[in-house]
């Protein structure tokens, strides 16, 4: 959200985002699930609907009318379906989350043991960005990843990688 913010310069817009985003964000969730049968799918169209809402705030003139109820409701379904049709696209072989990925060693190591049980997508994100020094720009240029998808997988990634820590007593 704090990238959509960055999109709006006038305080009044803003707070008019924010109204937005603590009414709506309930119903994007639930439309996005609707269309795309995958919580994680879900948040990322949801994300960038949020984005395409910050770049129009100031075509929308009430928060509470049906008429901004209808428009963020075709956002979220239009960027719902654009996620499903890319899925579609992709490659039909199911990809093994646990044993797929970049090979990684752990012994010894409580936070490199945690590491190596997130699952594959997660485990080689978090190599990626954090070991391997990636920007958001350069990790967006990897197949099937967006900007807000980005932000996403990173957010999913490192609270996967607390609750791991937490089961081997470390505080994060």
């Amino acid at each position: 959200m704090l990238v959509c913010l960055q999109e709006i310069e006038e305080p009044r817009d803003k707070r008019k985002f924010q109204r937005l985003h603590d009414r709506y964000l309930g119903l994007m969730l639930h439309v996005a699930r609707r269309v795309l049968g995958n919580e994680q799918d879900a948040e990322d169209a949801v994300q960038e609907a949020f984005y395409v809402i910050a770049k129009n705030i100031s075509k929308i003139s009430d928060p509470e009318c049906t008429k901004t109820r209808s428009f963020i409701v075709t956002i979220v379904e239009n960027k719902a379906i654009d996620i499903y049709r890319a899925g579609r696209r992709r490659a039909a072989e199911p990809l093994n989350e646990e044993t797929a990925g970049l090979a990684f060693h752990a012994e010894g190591n409580a936070v490199a043991e945690a590491i190596a049980r997130l699952p594959a997508r997660y485990r080689e994100f978090i190599l990626l960005k954090y070991a391997d020094g990636y920007t958001n720009e350069e990790l967006m240029k990897l197949p099937g990843l967006r900007y807000s998808g980005v932000r996403s997988l990173d957010k999913r990634a490192k609270k996967k990688l607390k609750e791991f820590l937490k089961e081997e007593g470390i505080d994060v």
